[in-house]
């Protein structure tokens, strides 16, 4: 039995593989599993969006396949970039586009900057079965961005209690409190209940 998590983003890899470790599961991309899909991402929700990527290589008789969806939800853009994040002025560079951000709403009092990350992860196990969490983070967006041990948005998203951007937290700290990180604390539990009820079929 393994996981195989739809995507091929370097980071959000790492994150799952620090957080499962210990379930004793391979861990693949897409790709390392052999599996190529054109996946539409026509969801309007980060859960749907979610659900959109794990059922397009599920169910499959010896893997989990997880997909997630998250995105940066700005409340003085109307919730935009919400679940368009990835996709988000097509073109430019995350440097550019946080850079843009900061410029756009540094002028608005700090009340007026609020955001937040939210992931929405879904799995489809071997007997068809789906199951969906979701993590978020309260924050907002910084008047310039700063650090660089993230990617995406990172740079750019401030959180208070922490004092700094999500990009100036060392892997195990935003682990602990990123959205994806809750929302794959959320889903370790039910992976690991399906595989205890599932002995048999998981050992194969």
């Amino acid at each position: 039995m393994k996981i195989i998590f739809m995507t091929g983003n370097a980071g959000k890899l790492r994150e799952i593989k620090a957080l499962y470790e210990d379930l004793g599961l391979e861990i693949l991309t897409m790709k390392e599993a052999g599996i190529e899909a054109d996946i539409e991402e026509d969801g309007t929700t980060f859960a749907e969006n979610a659900l959109i990527k794990a059922r397009a290589a599920g169910p499959l008789a010896d893997a989990i396949v997880m997909g997630e969806d998250s995105g940066l939800e700005i409340d003085a853009l109307l919730k935009l970039p919400g679940i368009y994040s990835a996709r988000f002025l097509a073109g430019l560079s995350y440097d550019v586009i946080n850079k843009m951000l900061s410029e756009k709403l540094k002028t608005l009092p700090e009340e007026k900057r609020t955001a937040r990350f939210v992931a929405d992860l879904a799995a489809v196990f071997p007997d068809g079965t789906e199951d969906v969490t979701e993590g978020v983070i309260e924050g907002r967006i910084a008047e310039e961005p700063a650090g660089e041990n993230g990617f995406g948005y990172d740079p750019v998203f401030y959180v208070p209690e922490l004092g700094k951007t999500t990009a100036q937290v060392s892997m195990e700290e935003k682990s602990r409190i990123s959205h994806r990180g809750q929302a794959l604390r959320k889903m370790k539990p039910i992976i690991r209940k399906w595989i205890e009820e599932h002995e048999d079929l998981s050992r194969k």
